[in-house]
């Protein structure tokens, strides 16, 4: 009731401000869109959604979502579930949401696309349907105050870039009924590559009651891609230079692996600048600071970013000889964003360690 009375006020503004156009059965897919290759399409869907990214992370649930702790809230204050099991995968992906023919069930769907899987010799990792996925499982990406759903475990309301009372919009944003997802693998030459599919019946019956009873198929695509090194490690006298006007350098040339705080070899020339700044000047004393995205919750990113800080610390005292004296660690997690934390390449920005001057 409440997304209906919302629904309905903001056709009244929209109505008041200029006109709208409502969700229509496409006969083509949006522009720049494509398949892609590792996962056909069922034969007459159209691609109403369509995003892919050079390089990021997914994570993939391997068990259903359960509630995590009662104040664990996303930015629409929706009560948080998460997978026990989940694996974390990273390269190149591709999200894609396909309108099926009518008359198309989601199991039907579902069954097609796991075929094309195991005809690619992939493995299926996990399923589930209905209210056995966890969460709330008549909500798509849309809505706060409630329990979160599978939708949007992958996506929020706010990631979506279609636009208000698009096809894209209604795909993603609408209620839905009867779903079912598999999450799988798929050998490469590169490595594994991981697909999840996520069928669903939208039920909606204002300006998306075009696709009212039509079925929709959410695709995720990972390939396995290096990440390009494009970070410019910062020398010592740099950050000597930028800490002397600001008091601070953000550095992103130290990695952790997602959700962990082991460091990567690849961070090694960025700490040896940072032993080198410490070794340039011997009265400075610094703190090392850790900065999270928003994504996931506010205790637990504040709990990541100071154990990845005490990692930094723990790396320059034990393998650089840095004086562990003028070394402090601290994590701030989500509260100072460097850029906003609605796309992914902002959240990139936010992912940082860094150095602000002490004395």
């Amino acid at each position: 009731m409440l997304r209906r009375l919302l629904m309905l006020g903001l056709f009244c503004l929209v109505g008041a401000g200029g006109s709208f156009a409502e969700a229509t059965i496409p006969t083509k897919d949006i522009p720049n869109a494509r398949d892609n290759v590792l996962l056909k399409r069922y034969d007459g869907s159209f691609i109403v959604s369509y995003e892919r990214l050079a390089f990021t992370d997914l994570t993939i649930p391997l068990s259903k979502l359960e509630k995590a702790g009662e104040s664990e809230r996303d930015r629409m204050n929706n009560q948080i579930y998460k997978p026990k099991q989940a694996l974390e995968v990273e390269g190149a992906r591709t999200r894609i949401a396909y309108l099926l023919p009518a008359n198309r069930s989601p199991l039907e769907v579902l069954r097609n696309y796991q075929d094309v899987v195991k005809s690619a010799g992939g493995e299926v990792l996990f399923s589930c349907k209905g209210e056995d996925c966890g969460g709330e499982a008549t909500r798509a990406s849309s809505g706060g105050g409630g329990d979160m759903s599978l939708m949007m475990h992958f996506v929020t309301e706010a990631q979506i870039k279609d636009a208000d009372f698009s096809n894209g919009k209604c795909a993603l944003a609408s209620g839905i009924d009867d779903q079912r997802f598999f999450a799988a693998k798929i050998p490469q030459p590169g490595g594994e590559a991981y697909v999840t599919v996520h069928t669903f019946q939208v039920k909606d019956d204002l300006y998306c009651k075009a696709f009212n009873e039509r079925t929709v198929a959410l695709v995720h695509v990972v390939e396995p891609k290096p990440r390009e090194q494009k970070m410019v490690v910062v020398k010592a006298d740099e950050m000597a230079k930028t800490i002397g006007s600001t008091g601070r350098v953000a550095l992103y040339g130290i990695f952790f692996d997602t959700a962990k705080s082991d460091l990567k070899p690849e961070s090694a020339p960025t700490l040896q600048e940072i032993a080198g700044l410490l070794s340039s000047d011997p009265k400075l004393a610094v703190l090392i600071v850790g900065h999270t995205d928003n994504q996931g919750a506010y205790d637990y990113n504040l709990d990541l970013s100071r154990r990845r800080a005490e990692a930094v610390v723990a790396a320059l005292t034990a393998s650089y000889r840095a004086d562990g004296k003028r070394l402090r660690a601290a994590g701030v997690g989500m509260l100072a964003p460097a850029a906003s934390n609605d796309a992914d390449d902002g959240r990139a920005k936010n992912r940082r360690v860094e150095v602000v001057k002490l004395n």
